[in-house]
């Protein structure tokens, strides 16, 4: 009997391609509502119809991307040079960059030697070994701006051997030993962390971008950090404890886990030469991204810098940068979102329709607009697979109605960006971590999301309520 060979699974999924192209034909042939140039409804299009394509997934992610900026040339919606004009925006480099910096951390193990050094710590018991856990998040996020790679590629496999070590296994009934509280905990923790620099996570620099096109305002790498620094500390301190107290772990002494920690870190030796230069790189770029504005060195600029630094040290090789597939990925979609966002701004789609959206919050105060239009920018999430996509689709067209509203602008947009990282505690599928944490199998749906919608209720009240006390002493509003 001859042997078959299962044939792989392809990239292309043809029906929801087909969903994709259909939503943008629509739209396409659909009359542009009155004040609206005939390109700029083209374009929202095309723009719409990329949108459904990051939720539903027919292509990867820059596939998508490729596809709609070719439609944009072919239907000479926009010129070829304007359709490529997103590839030389610094932002998008600095986040690109940030990534072959994050492979520094992974590849010269100083990230998991961080984490362990801190369950070492703090181990002794499994609150302050999930407090541990979450510090060393904290500590890698400034120069990591994959949060899928931070968490599930250094502090996930983590957890998962303390866990196992404890004997809290999936699938046997052991899973609230210790797993599933250490998974909710830090899953939640990197949603925090992700939230609180402007390299934490791939798409804070894109809302970054779009708050310079609306509102002309620039946030800097310091000015994010600064805004977020309170508001972050308190919810990385009171969101274990609520899940503490709610989702309790029933082994409450770990004293094993410290003893684990120092037998890895023996097995790793002393630090080694690489993980000293990257400890020097890491030093230099928050030192240039807080005060490289005095000396005129920009936060893309002091990328650059670091990772020229970490070439020339060996510490990574020409040949680490070509394999970061996130990098290069990042670079296409993110370039062609940020194109489309400028070109829908310019040619006057955004302006039209916050003009439109006048109306409807007119009657109302701008800090309950604020409020009102951030919380449903927050729970609008449920329908968003990715951050990335949701920042694409719904951010600026948010903040344009909050500003229109009379809302203070730079305070608006860092509330929708915060959120923007926050809303993914909601479900298991909502950002890059969550189904690499959900699939681990200790939590069940159920828990997941009812843990979610509460812990995403103490954001608001934490994020809009302290840190609107604290955004007001810095002069934000």
């Amino acid at each position: 009997m001859a042997e078959t060979t299962k044939k792989p699974a392809g990239e292309v999924k043809f029906i929801p391609l087909l969903i994709c192209l259909a939503i943008g034909l629509v739209l396409w042939f659909i009359t542009p509502p009155s004040g609206l140039d005939v390109k700029a409804w083209h374009l929202f299009a095309i723009f719409v119809a990329t949108i459904v394509g990051l939720i539903i997934k027919p292509l990867p992610l820059g596939s998508v991307a490729i596809l709609s900026l070719t439609i944009i040339v072919l239907t000479n919606t926009l010129t070829l040079e304007q359709s490529l004009s997103g590839f030389q925006n610094t932002t998008i480099w600095l986040i690109v960059i940030a990534f072959f910096i994050s492979r520094g951390f992974i590849k010269t193990g100083l990230g998991t030697r961080v984490a362990y050094i801190f369950v070492r710590l703090f181990g002794k018991k499994t609150l302050g070994l999930s407090y541990s856990l979450i510090v060393s998040d904290l500590l890698l996020s400034p120069a990591m701006p994959s949060n899928t790679a931070r968490a599930g590629g250094i502090i996930l496999p983590i957890i998962r051997s303390l866990s196992e070590t404890y004997g809290s296994r999936t699938g046997d009934g052991t899973e609230r030993r210790v797993g599933a509280f250490l998974i909710k905990v830090s899953f939640q923790g990197d949603m925090i962390t992700s939230a609180m620099f402007v390299t934490a996570m791939a798409a804070n620099p894109l809302a970054v971008k779009m708050t310079e096109q609306i509102t002309g305002k620039t946030i800097s790498w310091v000015g994010w950090a600064a805004a977020a620094i309170v508001p972050g500390i308190i919810s990385l301190i009171v969101i274990p404890l609520v899940i503490y107290k709610l989702y309790p772990p029933e082994l409450k002494e770990t004293p094993e886990a410290s003893e684990i920690a120092v037998k890895k870190l023996n097995e790793m030796g002393p630090l080694k030469k690489e993980e000293w230069y990257m400890i020097g790189v890491f030093l230099l770029l928050l030192v240039l991204w807080i005060f490289g504005a005095n000396l005129n060195i920009n936060a893309t600029t002091t990328a650059f810098i670091g990772l020229c630094t970490l070439l020339l040290t060996q510490v990574l090789s020409w040949s680490d940068i070509k394999k970061e597939q996130g990098a290069w990925d990042t670079l296409v979609w993110f370039a062609v979102l940020v194109m489309m966002a400028t070109f829908l701004n310019d040619l006057g789609m955004i302006p039209w329709f916050s003009d439109l959206m006048k109306g409807t919050v007119s009657h109302m105060s701008w800090m309950t607009a604020l409020i009102v239009l951030a919380v449903a920018y927050f729970y609008s999430h449920y329908f968003f697979a990715s951050n990335t996509a949701h920042v694409s689709a719904m951010y600026a067209a948010f903040l344009s109605v909050i500003v229109a509203a009379g809302a203070p602008p730079l305070l608006s947009a860092l509330i929708l960006a915060f959120f923007s990282n926050l809303f993914g505690c909601l479900t298991h599928y909502g950002s890059g971590p969550a189904p690499v944490f959900f699939g681990s199998g200790y939590v069940t749906q159920q828990k997941w999301w009812s843990l979610g919608f509460l812990i995403s209720i103490i954001h608001i009240i934490i994020w809009i309520g302290i840190g609107g006390l604290w955004w007001k002493l810095l002069g934000l509003w």
